[in-house]
Formats: C-alpha cells, structure tokens, sequence
C-alpha cells in the first residue's frame, strides 16, 4: 500500500511540473521589431540660448513610433549627454506617455541640461541627443540613432534691484566687525513693498545700526529720533535696554521705525533642523537640503552660496513635512504653504521660523 501512495504522489508531482510549463510556454512574448529613430530635428542643429526667453520653446523633438509584437503602452524618455557619452549619466530633456512621439522643449530646460552635463556659461559644446522606449517599466529598447546639437548656455542672470540692510553693533550677531566675512543678520524686505523691513529676534543689550554693504562704512541707516530713522554716514545708533527678542521695523520711503519687544508666548519652539526642498532645489522634491542654524538666535537659519533651479521651493522643519513655510513672492517674503518662485541662479539663503521671512539674495 506505501508503495501505491509514493507512486501517486509522483506522479501528481509530474503532472503539477508539466502544468506549470505549459502556462509558461502559453505565456505571450513580447518582441521588439522597431527601434523608435529621432526624425526632427537633424544632427548638426545650433542652439544659442537665451535667457530673455528662457521660457520660450527652442526646438520640437519628434522621432519614429517604437514597434513591437502586441499593441503595448509605450512611455518615451529623450535624454541628452555630453558628445562621446555612454548615456549613463544622461538628463532627461521630456518624457512622454500615452505613445506621443514629440515633444517641445524651452529654452531653460536645454539650458539646465548643458549646465548639469558641465557646459560652461556663453560657451558652445557639442551634445548627443537620443530617445528610448520603454514598456511597463520595463522592456526597453534604445533608438536606433542618436543626433549630435550644439547648445550655448546662458549664465542664469537675474535682476536684482534691491538694497539689502544688515545689522551691525554689540547688540546683533557678529558685533561691531563691519568685515565682508563676518556673518551679519540682514533684515528681511517685504515682499511686496520693497521699501519695508522687518527683522524679529534675538538682541542682546546694547546698541547697534544698519549698512547696505558688509566691509564698508559709506551707507548707514540708523536712528534720527524715538520714530524716525536717517540713511547717511555716521548714523545714529539704536539702543536696546535689556537681552531678548523684539520686533525691528522700519520704512525707507517714510523714514519711520519702530522698535518692541516681542510676546514671549509668541516664540515658537525650536526646531532641529530646516532646509530647502522642491523643484529648484539639488535634491528636488525627495529631500531636504540643510540650512545652518545661528548660534546667536536659535531661530534664524543660512545657507550660503547655492544653486538653484528654475522652479519652486518651500522650507520645512525636522526633514517631514508638519511644518512648513513658502510664498508667493521671489528673493523675499513669506506666507504658508505656497511654492517660492525661484529663477536660475545661486543664492544666499536666509530665514526666519518665527514668521517665515525669508531673504534669497543672488550672488553670480
């Protein structure tokens, strides 16, 4: 009887084996039978950028329909590197879905691409230009050629017609050092109203004015009166009475200032950490980029010389996304959860958690 039972088991062994190999073998197989081939535009094509019109389309990349054996999905990805490159540090110009065969691309994106693969600023090099397929995220197949551009890069200019007012005394960070390294707090400009200034934090006792440019004396803003203030060399001084947080404001066009010690119960807590994150950011959407916190005021952060994309930025707190400040307005401002309008370029990054003010000064 064991022996009957061993002999039925086995053979319902080989009868599962030959079940599970006819599913396979009846499994459909996708071949490829065309590469997709870029039709438009044709190797040898100029590009000198503009950053007037950097939003402007500079060129249309279509490309013949990849085929295959069975009607597929196919999601097309246009990459482009450096003249001579094996691709695997290729960018992505456009991608598409829905098996479209074109795409338009605008001038701050060929641009963006040039910079990332190292082109230099005002400066023409050669690039290779190709298209690949790719079916479910998985079967992918390279086009059959690849074209060669040549792309001129621009710098990333940006206007800034600011003026940028720092803090300087016994009373703010960095003292009475009026030298172009030492870390002094600027105040951070509205928004919308270019002539108006606001700083909130930490002051020690003591006095301290204002200069428009770190390592120089010529242009100081100081205090006229118990209301106004006066922008001219040897200004006044402004006094505060005991160490603390306070409101600073103050207008250029009204010449007006007021100055208060801030609620206590209005400071926030501390956070561990704040960065920069979106768009415009190195590290895109996916993750914070550090600031530095003061070790004057627990509440002000900087992040020094950093490029920036064109696109949008927010700031949050502790890398999570519980708390986080933005704005509707570049270089300076502040407001809730709104995307910073960003332009190419490098900044210096300054903020403030207690209110979200923000300073984003261009340094080229």
């Amino acid at each position: 009887m064991k022996n009957i039972y061993k002999i039925l088991i086995a053979f319902i062994g080989v009868l599962l084996v030959s079940c599970n190999a006819d599913s396979v073998d009846e499994r459909p197989v996708l071949n490829s039978v065309a590469a997709p081939e870029i039709t438009a535009p044709t190797t040898g094509q100029n590009y000198v950028l503009d950053v007037e019109k950097a939003s402007d389309e500079v060129a249309k990349f279509t490309w013949s329909a990849a085929q295959y054996s069975s009607t597929v999905a196919i999601k097309y990805t246009l990459l482009i590197d450096k003249k001579g490159g094996d691709f695997t540090a290729a960018k992505t110009l456009q991608s598409t879905t829905n098996s479209l065969t074109e795409v338009s691309v605008l001038g701050k994106e060929l641009n963006q691409a040039a910079i990332d693969l190292g082109g230099k600023p005002e400066e023409a090099a050669q690039y290779d230009v190709k298209i690949t397929a790719n079916v479910a995220g998985s079967f992918s197949q390279v086009g059959k050629n690849s074209i060669t551009i040549s792309v001129t890069p621009y710098l990333g200019r940006v206007t800034y017609d600011f003026t940028d007012w720092y803090l300087i005394g016994a009373a703010v960070a960095g003292g009475w050092d009026n030298n172009v390294d030492t870390n002094h707090q600027p105040m951070f400009r509205d928004g919308k109203e270019a002539n108006k200034y606001k700083f909130v934090g930490y002051f020690k006792a003591g006095n301290f004015k204002l200069i428009s440019e770190k390592g120089s004396w010529a242009s100081q803003l100081g205090k006229a009166s118990d209301t106004s203030i006066e922008i001219k060399d040897n200004a006044g001084e402004f006094t505060i009475p005991a160490d603390g947080y306070y409101t600073f404001e103050f207008n250029t066009t009204s010449l007006q200032y007021t100055l208060k010690a801030y609620a206590a119960g209005a400071i926030a807590a501390t956070y561990s950490t704040v960065g920069i994150i979106g768009d415009a950011t190195a590290k895109g959407w996916d993750a914070s980029t550090p600031m530095v916190k003061s070790t004057f005021n627990a509440h002000v952060w900087t992040l020094g010389v950093t490029p920036l994309n064109d696109g949008g930025m927010k700031f949050r707190a502790n890398d999570a996304w519980d708390v986080s400040w933005g704005g509707t307005t570049a270089f300076s401002g502040g407001g809730n959860g709104e995307n910073i309008p960003v332009a190419k370029s490098k900044y210096v990054i300054y903020f403030n958690d207690l209110d979200g003010s923000y300073l984003m000064i261009p340094n080229q």
